[in-house]
């Protein structure tokens, strides 16, 4: 939202309640006598408590399907309107709260790895062995990943944040191009592979960002930096149908390879 809009407290002089489409409760309520109420700024509060990304499906290592989590958003256009225009009698507004399943099920899965639609495979030096563990761990979170069509992929939420009490160790990483010792150096390298595999998939790329420096696992232009808190890479099954990510590290020669897998008779049909 540009548009500052400010509610002028002299037009209302009674307590407005925020109530949640889904349950009824009341998430936010305001004294309109109080000041003056910045319509915006409120919308923006309350996205914060009430999005939540999509958490793709995955398949465990036994086979076994994971549903993965829904996706919510408040409509903050909408919901800043809603306060804009209330009247001199509304004391309650309902909230445009969305929310989006994950839109595969474990019947939709059949013969999922049979077809290859995307590749992609990077080399590192093995002896590296901080940086190696750390590609190894972010490749183990995104392996086994299900879209179904529409789902996205959000590469932070997913591999999550990189810290040693998750696992990830000190390794060499790109900032402000420099190389520097940082936890987790190394995912970029699951990222930029991820990339292009998408890319060589012909799924819809959403959000990506180049390092300041370049990389030497991929081609100029061709690599996927991310960071916490910071930038991200996202992509959407753009297909009218379910995709796996398998993710694979070969640890003795130095590579990992990213594949986007299909049914072969979904693919052909």
């Amino acid at each position: 939202m540009t548009k500052e809009t400010v509610l002028e407290a002299k037009n209302f002089n009674r307590k407005v309640e925020l109530i949640d489409s889904r349950t009824n409760d009341v998430l936010y309520t305001y004294d309109s006598s109080n000041g003056d109420i910045d319509a915006d700024s409120i919308a923006d509060d309350l996205a914060k408590k009430i999005d939540q990304p999509m958490v793709p499906a995955k398949l465990g290592a036994n086979g076994q399907f994971s549903e993965g989590q829904k996706r919510v958003v408040l409509d903050e256009e909408k919901t800043s309107g809603m306060l804009q225009n209330l009247s001199a009698y509304e004391s309650q507004i309902t909230l445009p709260i969305e929310e989006s399943v994950p839109n595969v099920k474990a019947e939709d899965i059949s013969g999922i790895t049979n077809q290859v639609i995307g590749e992609y495979k990077t080399a590192f030096n093995p002896a590296v062995k901080g940086r190696v563990h750390n590609i190894k761990l972010s490749s183990n979170s995104i392996n086994n990943i299900v879209l179904g069509p529409g789902d996205r992929f959000y590469y932070n939420l997913i591999v999550g944040e990189r810290t040693e009490a998750r696992g990830y160790q000190k390794a060499l990483e790109i900032v402000n191009k420099e190389f520097v010792e940082g936890v987790g150096g190394g995912i970029c390298q699951t990222s930029s592979t991820l990339y292009n595999a998408v890319e060589n998939a012909g799924l819809e790329i959403i959000e990506l960002h180049h390092h300041s420096k370049q990389v030497g696992y991929v081609p100029k232009d061709k690599d996927a930096t991310v960071s916490w808190g910071g930038p991200d890479f996202k992509f959407e099954n753009s297909k009218d149908f379910p995709v796996l990510i398998r993710s694979t590290v070969d640890e003795a020669n130095g590579s990992m390879t990213i594949q986007v897998l299909s049914a072969a008779q979904t693919v052909k049909s």
